[in-house]
């Protein structure tokens, strides 16, 4: 006997589904927001222990940082939810690649620093958001 989902029965699996998808994405924007806040500090005083602290008043240099320390925080959220590396490297490529292709167009004068920060996080949760579109089941499962 096989069981087939009535357009009734799977309703509410969709939207548990979906539940668990928007948990999951609002889960890691927290991680992310506490990796920024907790990991920025450390990075001002191990440059500024090497006389480099400057390194951080450059858009570039700082939006990587930010971007690291934003993937670190999403990163041990999603190894506790028991994700596998390459689920995380994903992510973690959907937080830099935005910052990375914004860099053209601050070069070319088309883009000022604060839009570069503020399209790159734009960006980034459409990235990640994408990124989670593409493979629902990894991330719904938590």
């Amino acid at each position: 006997m096989t069981f087939t989902r009535t357009p009734e029965s799977a309703a509410p699996h969709r939207s548990r589904r979906t539940r668990k998808l928007v948990v999951h994405y609002l889960e890691m924007v927290v991680a992310m927001a506490v990796g920024m806040v907790a990991l920025h500090p450390v990075w001002e005083l191990v440059l500024g222990a090497f006389g480099a602290g400057a390194v951080l008043d450059r858009t570039e240099p700082m939006a990587l940082v930010m971007a690291t320390n934003m993937t670190i925080g999403m990163t041990l959220v999603m190894r506790w939810r028991r994700h596998g590396w390459r689920a995380c490297a994903e992510m973690g490529a959907a937080m830099y690649l935005p910052f990375v292709v914004l860099f053209v167009p601050l070069w070319a004068g088309l883009l000022s620093p604060g839009g570069l920060m503020l399209w790159g996080h734009v960006l980034m949760l459409v990235a990640m958001a994408g990124v989670m579109a593409l493979r629902p089941s990894e991330y719904a499962h938590c």
